[in-house]
């Protein structure tokens, strides 16, 4: 079949017409060969709603298109272009996808942010509208948790907004509110840097929690209904969260740290936190998130090449004969060593580990396509998420536990931080505070 924008409703007709006469696929024992597996996979997409947690592609374009959308048609088989992406609405279909979070990431390189980041986020949260509205046989957008599983029985994909760090809201509550009213339904606190009033997991104030003032954010996110999403944050700023919020919080896209030690991952006294908050975590797919032998792969190269630097130091006193058998010994060495890429298996030894620490009722998936390297071999694009749940199949789990896995869990989040939204906001006016009253003023050290 010709893949076109109407080919959604056409096989959504032909399905309700062809009903009466057809059965829901038999579950295939978990020895199968890998396309029934994949093809039951695919069917229970049909039936639940798989929701990934977080995708970048409206970043690329920005990056590829200058904010012209026409010219990325997605449509297309994104596969061929120059730059390629992840992503692209036949390979969302193909992967059974039925809600994604777009993620309005916008880029963060120094501490705290920079003025101008809160114009920039409104632009990528536009850019989800305008796509959403550029495709409505295909995306519609969503708000809540009713909104999603509507769409889904359409045969649409759901779009929600995911904002990816609070650098976004340039210290301010009031644009939090306004960015809720765009669409925007989580926020993670932080990206790769830590802000005034939040720790990042990845930069030099990785030992800040939230302050006063991040935790006036995250109880302002729990009156208005949005998501708390604590990837890319210390884990002081994890436990203080968790601390404050009176809702569920979620992982947009972490793993577990114990499986691969990479510091966006979390740790596992985080994940019986987890546990005791209702939360969700959902697993993503970045191989160096993954693999812990992928992890650590350049600091061991690195401690040979040093090695190797030390051992022909004196031996070699020419520096081009010395730099050729240090290139000889560092190519045997890779020879001996080969990079091993991450794999879908290894993605399953994370929701397996979660699952074992915490149970399965808080585990979600968070793909991270197009803002990420390749994929782990299996998953390399957003059409592969069936190859995931034939793995987990192949290890016993059971259709009920897919469909949590798949997004019955984010589901359950999303409705109980919908309900207490709305008893918070019987109780509590919007917050007044400002980061000033609350944190006092900027310090000399904070603008360096």
């Amino acid at each position: 079949m010709t893949f076109n924008r109407t080919t959604p409703l056409i096989l959504l007709t032909s399905a309700i017409l062809f009903a009466g006469c057809t059965t829901t696929p038999t579950r295939p024992a978990a020895d199968a060969d890998q396309e029934s597996l994949v093809a039951y996979a695919r069917s229970l997409c049909d039936e639940a709603p798989l929701i990934d947690g977080h995708n970048d592609l409206a970043w690329g374009f920005r990056s590829r298109a200058n904010g012209h959308i026409e010219q990325l048609v997605l449509t297309d088989d994104l596969t061929a272009i120059e730059k390629p992406t992840h992503t692209d609405i036949p390979r969302l279909h193909k992967g059974g996808m039925g809600a994604q979070f777009w993620s309005v990431w916008i880029p963060i390189n120094e501490y705290g942010g920079k003025t101008g980041d809160t114009r920039i986020v409104l632009e990528q949260i536009d850019t989800v509208h305008r796509m959403a509205a550029m495709y409505p046989d295909h995306f519609e957008m969503a708000y809540t948790a009713d909104d999603i599983e509507r769409i889904h029985k359409q045969g649409k994909i759901a779009c929600l907004i995911g904002m990816e760090g609070g650098h976004s809201i340039e210290n301010s509550i009031p644009v939090l509110r306004m960015t809720y009213a765009a669409g925007a339904r989580y926020m993670t606190l932080t990206h790769g840097k830590s802000l005034r009033w939040a720790g990042s997991a990845t930069d030099e104030h990785v030992a800040d929690g939230l302050s006063p003032f991040g935790k006036e954010v995250v109880r302002e996110m729990n009156r208005m209904g949005m998501l708390v999403d604590l990837s890319h944050v210390s884990p002081a700023a994890m436990h203080d969260a968790l601390d404050v919020t009176r809702s569920p919080v979620i992982f947009s896209h972490s793993s577990a740290f114990s499986v691969c030690r990479h510091p966006r991952n979390v740790p596992d006294d985080v994940l019986k936190r987890v546990k005791e908050n209702d939360g969700v975590v959902m697993v993503t797919f970045l191989a160096f998130y993954i693999s812990e032998d992928l992890r650590t792969y350049p600091e061991r190269e690195q401690a040979e090449r040093e090695r190797l630097d030390a051992l022909y130091a004196s031996a070699v006193p020419d520096e081009s004969a010395r730099q050729a058998k240090v290139s000889e010994g560092m190519a045997a060495w890779a020879d001996a060593n080969p990079r091993q890429w991450a794999t879908v298996e290894q993605v399953a030894d994370h929701i397996d580990y979660i699952r074992d620490l915490i149970g399965v009722d808080h585990i979600g998936m968070g793909g991270d396509y197009d803002g990420m390297p390749p994929g782990p071999v299996g998953l390399e694009d957003v059409s592969d998420y069936p190859n995931l749940l034939a793995e987990l199949i192949r290890r016993g789990y059971t259709d009920e536990e897919l469909k949590k896995i798949m997004g019955g869990n984010l589901l359950r989040v999303m409705r109980e931080v919908e309900r207490r939204a709305i008893d918070l906001q019987a109780m509590y006016p919007p917050s007044s505070a400002t980061i000033e009253e609350l944190d006092g003023p900027l310090a000399i050290s904070e603008m360096q």
